[in-house]
């Protein structure tokens, strides 16, 4: 059966998208610790990162350089910060977390409860510098 992530870059659940490329998809985390807290998956499904291929592997890093950068021109933050935790979801993936200080990026803190609306502004905003920085 097809992970969570392997059915939102398939289409067949909805995400706020930020950014995407044939082998390459970046999403909102609805559970966000902060604004623009995004979530950067392969589309091949591979459970642990460390188990991807190696052209895979640097590929997903270079995609979530990409990200990071249109994370930080599109919110207001000191540093985009990146981790790997792999536990949540059975399929490879890097939280990409806007952050003002380190306390930003404490996984057990309660989560943001945004609107739909607020996601959709976000993601646009994320959306729109990746594109710029494409073209």
């Amino acid at each position: 059966m097809a992970s969570i992530f392997s059915r939102i870059a398939a289409g067949e659940i909805p995400s706020y998208k930020v950014a995407e490329n044939d082998r390459y998809y970046a999403f909102l985390d609805i559970n966000p610790m902060v604004e623009g807290h995004t979530l950067v998956i392969p589309k091949q499904e591979v459970d642990y990162i460390f188990d991807l291929d190696a052209e895979t592997y640097a590929g997903l890093w270079r995609f979530a350089a990409e990200v990071a950068a249109a994370i930080r021109a599109a919110i207001p933050c000191k540093r985009v910060g990146v981790a790997v935790l792999g536990m949540e979801v059975p399929h490879a993936h890097i939280h990409l977390v806007p952050l003002q200080t380190e306390g930003d990026m404490d996984f057990r803190k309660e989560k943001l409860q945004l609107t739909p609306g607020r996601f959709a502004e976000i993601a646009a905003a994320i959306h729109a510098e990746f594109e710029k920085a494409q073209a």
